[in-house]
């Protein structure tokens, strides 16, 4: 690139727009090769805004206005500090003294229109000195923008006078400013969750982000009048050691933002699942391990935003008293020997407390969960422990004051997971606890877990406690009666705060989080008793959930196998309450009144089956001849005969009387009767109330079985976009005919009575469709509308066999996408596979579905031949579906 020569044709071609455009497509390029290969990226980002800065400067001097003493063109705002990241906005304030005169406003309009035809994201205003000073006073972001200037060309007196009046109490005092900028940061972070560990976060934006320095920058130079936030250095505001943690943390979030920037190749502040694998490869993030390269890079993310999130709480902090403060009378409440509240916020005596009393690292976090009242921790005790975190190893550890402490805090009732979180973002936490420190931004690059391990983690304990509140009944129900009925709820926490520790060391981290889980037991000195029960929750926390979405639980052995696997009754309550908060903190979608229905299903048959003895099995015939017995009493009051139940009964296999309630045995029988033998589909839709289908639509069809039939049912659904949470098909077995059914809800999770219209138009689709089965191979085929969150990872198959039920276990793991239980359905067609039940579980964006099946003729399927192709078949269908 001949830079002299491309700047010589912007100033003196008729048309300067291609030699300008040429000369900033050549630097973008430079500067995304210099990236790539290693260089500062704050070197870039400040060479960027000279390279537009050199741009503007040649074209506004093109015109005669340029020459006149009473105009200039300033940058302003991230521009105005001299920063440009490749797709930034460029923002620019044409000031001029009084206003604009005559002579220049064909020559302005010319130089505004060819900004645009730069194709640069160019904001530009155009304002006189007391125009700009209404503004900012107006205005609170526009008195942040001309906080920061920068005369690009035109006389620097303007801008000095400009800056003059808004540093001026005239325009806004430090005080209004401070407040207006703190809840303009409050909101902001509420946008994001008020958290840091957002999977997709925006790095400008999101807590502990560029904006949070910025922000940190602006009150500054409002108060202090400074150009920067290392002068602070000087004010004992900040020590060498944070002014280092703030200027590495923001090239780091700098490299980020660049780097997305090359990859999305316009103004992107967001780390978009579709751009953070890129962006890990371009940085030079490996994978280690288990450990992708993506994963590691946004642990360094959530782990410099933590770090800079507490930071910006001591300068902002500090700020409240030196502005807001400064006149009013200090409130003191002596607490004890080492700390006080000061303000609401707590704080050491003296600055060596910790030094000559190092548990009291754990007992300022213990003071304030006994004292809700207190706001946080005053600013110098934050940095006195900073200081002082290097005391937390393993003697201290190991030091009886301080285990007592943490229990004590543990037992203690409170908020414990805001505690639990202070701890963390004040690096105590997971120095206390290393096996936790490890897992601190670590996340899992999947749909399914939505939030980073100790942010997940935390949540799972933020539900344990919001159980003991009255508004947790409605959505934990059984959940909140059990935990007042716990022996020990410390116990729930401290598994809570171990079940997941152990991810990403590979192996099984149940297990691996169990020992750690009886080392801190241990340590905290637990009795033997309450140790085992940690550490059995922990090796066990997926059990019940695994259990209750992958396994038929309407089958009295999957009951009795379970409950021979939970020790105890208290040992069942421990695991419901675990279970329930660990899958709502997975993911928010996760938890709905089916999964609720599922769980509590298991509770209740596994207690009754704790009560009768695991060595006494169930009696299948037993429950089958009560069943009937109950169903046929409300039809013969219906006035249905025994020759008419019989007729229909006779031709089903008695895992149809295993599975559904009697009112539903009763409901379906009575309308197979009344549909006599019509050969047209017999279609029931009901909304359910009580029982485990709570709040669901109810889909009965009883149709002549097809060997395609499933694939056809579950396509037609998919395309009225309604989501099938269970599936159950009972073939009978002595005769032509087949009842499914469904439990679906649509597109807002809503049951179909909510709109009785559309209710009526699936079920005349429905009976339309599967009508005539020769339109079947169509209907699978066909296109659904479901909308899609892509999020790829190749689909899981696993087949085994239930010798005892005689048929084969069918388990698929694969991204929800339209379409895919019609393709499953599609695929057992073509291997001659009867679908005798279905399990149906979507995880967020993930699917879980098991299918139990038989060969053609009833049995299970033993050739390895044949499993291996239906695997494989199942495999390739599915990671090639759109």
């Amino acid at each position: 690139m001949d830079a002299p020569a491309l700047v010589h044709r912007i100033a003196t071609d008729p048309s300067p727009v291609k030699a300008a455009r040429e000369f900033l497509r050549e630097s973008y390029r430079a500067d995304a090769d210099a990236f790539r290969q290693g260089a500062d990226v704050r070197d870039l980002v400040r060479s960027r805004a000279d390279t537009v800065d050199r741009v503007l400067r040649e074209i506004w001097g093109r015109y005669d206005f340029s020459r006149s003493p009473d105009i200039a063109l300033l940058a302003v705002g991230g521009y105005g500090r001299g920063e440009l990241h490749p797709h930034s906005d460029i923002d620019l304030l044409i000031l001029t003294r009084d206003g604009i005169e005559p002579a220049w406003q064909d020559g302005l309009g010319a130089f505004i229109t060819l900004l645009w035809d730069l194709k640069l994201d160019i904001g530009h205003s155009v304002r006189s000195l007391e125009e700009s000073k209404q503004a900012a006073r107006d205005d609170v972001t526009i008195l942040t923008n001309l906080l920061e200037t920068r005369t690009i060309t035109g006389p620097e007196e303007l801008r000095t006078e400009l800056s003059r009046a808004v540093y001026s109490d005239d325009v806004s005092s430090d005080q209004s400013y401070f407040i207006a900028k703190r809840e303009e940061q409050l909101r902001r972070h509420r946008k994001y969750g008020d958290t840091e560990y957002n999977l997709e976060p925006n790095i400008k934006g999101s807590p502990g982000g560029l904006r949070d320095i910025q922000n940190i920058g602006w009150i500054t130079k409002r108060h202090f009048g400074l150009d920067s936030i290392a002068d602070l250095t000087r004010f004992s505001i900040l020590t060498e050691e944070e002014h280092d943690i703030l200027l590495s943390g923001e090239t780091f979030l700098w490299r980020l933002r660049f780097g997305l920037q090359l990859i999305a190749d316009r103004n992107e502040n967001r780390l978009l699942f579709d751009h953070q694998r890129a962006l890990a490869e371009m940085l030079g993030y490996r994978d280690e391990g288990r450990r992708l390269g993506v994963e590691l890079m946004m642990q360094a993310y959530y782990r410099t935003v933590l770090a800079l999130a507490e930071l910006t709480d001591v300068i902002l902090q500090y700020y409240d008293e030196a502005i807001l403060q400064r006149d009013q009378e200090t409130k003191i409440q002596p607490l004890n020997r080492r700390f006080q509240i000061r303000d609401q916020y707590i704080e050491a005596i003296n600055s060596q407390v910790f030094a000559y009393a190092p548990y009291a690292i754990m007992e300022i976090f213990l003071l304030m969960a006994q004292h809700p009242a207190i706001k946080g921790i005053r600013a110098s005790t934050i940095r006195a422990l900073r200081a002082h975190r290097h005391l937390i190893d393993d003697q201290f550890r190991n030091d009886l004051a301080v285990t007592s402490l943490f229990m004590e805090l543990v037992k203690t009732p409170h908020s414990l997971d805001e505690t639990l979180s202070r701890m963390k973002k004040y690096n105590v936490l997971g120095r206390y606890l290393p096996e936790f420190g490890q897992i601190i931004g670590q996340m899992q690059h999947d749909l399914f877990h939505i939030f980073t391990v100790d942010a997940h983690t935390l949540r799972v304990i933020r539900n344990m406690v919001r159980l003991n509140q009255p508004e947790s009944r409605t959505e934990y129900p059984l959940a909140s009666r059990l935990v007042h009925r716990l022996p020990k709820p410390e116990l729930l926490y401290v598994a809570g705060l171990y079940h997941d520790v152990a991810k990403g060391r590979g192996g099984d981290h149940s297990e691996l989080g169990a020992v750690d889980a009886e080392a801190f037991c241990h340590r905290h000195h637990l009795s033997d008793r309450d140790t085992q029960l940690v550490a059995w929750l922990v090796e066990n926390h997926l059990l019940m959930s695994m259990t209750a979405q992958r396994k038929d639980i309407s089958d009295p052995d999957i009951i009795n196998e379970f409950a021979r696997a939970v020790p105890s009754h208290v040992h069942l309550d421990y695991l419901y309450v675990l279970t329930a908060c660990d899958i709502s903190a997975t993911n928010p979608k996760l938890w709905n009144t089916w999964r609720a229905s599922l769980l509590r299903q298991l509770y209740v048959e596994t207690k009754r089956a704790l009560r009768r003895g695991t060595e006494t099995p169930f009696n299948r015939e037993e429950w089958v001849r009560a069943t009937q017995a109950e169903a046929r009493g409300i039809l013969n009051a219906q006035g249905m005969t025994d020759a008419q139940i019989d007729a229909i009964w006779d031709t089903l296999d008695e895992e149809y009387f295993l599975q559904d309630s009697t009112v539903d045995i009763a409901w379906q029988t009575a309308a197979i009767i009344r549909h006599g033998d019509r050969p047209d589909p017999l279609v029931l839709i009901r909304d359910t109330r009580g029982g485990p289908t709570d709040g669901y639509s109810h889909i009965v069809i009883y149709v002549k079985d097809r060997v395609a039939l499933f694939a056809a049912t579950t396509a037609i659904l998919e395309q009225l976009n309604l989501n099938i949470v269970d599936a159950r098909i009972s073939v009978a077995s002595r005769g032509p005919w087949s009842i499914s059914s469904y439990v679906v809800l649509d597109e807002q999770d809503q049951p179909l009575g909510k709109d009785p219209e559309r209710k009526e138009r699936v079920r005349q689709r429905l009976v339309e469709e599967l009508a005539d089965p020769e339109d079947y191979p169509d209907i699978i085929q066909r296109r659904t509308p479901r909308q899609l969150k892509h999020f790829s990872f190749p689909t899981e198959v696993t087949l085994s066999n239930d010798t005892f039920n005689q048929r084969t276990v069918i388990e698929v793991v694969t991204p929800d996408r339209p379409g895919l239980l019609a393709r499953v359905g599609q695929v057992l067609l073509e291997h001659r596979v009867r679908l005798t039940n279905a399990k149906i579980a979507t995880l967020g964006e993930r699917v879980e579905d098991a299918f139990f099946v038989t060969d053609e003729h009833g049995w299970p399927i033993r050739d390895p031949e044949v499993c291996l192709a239906l695997q494989e078949d199942l495999r390739t269908t599915l990671d090639n579906l759109q």
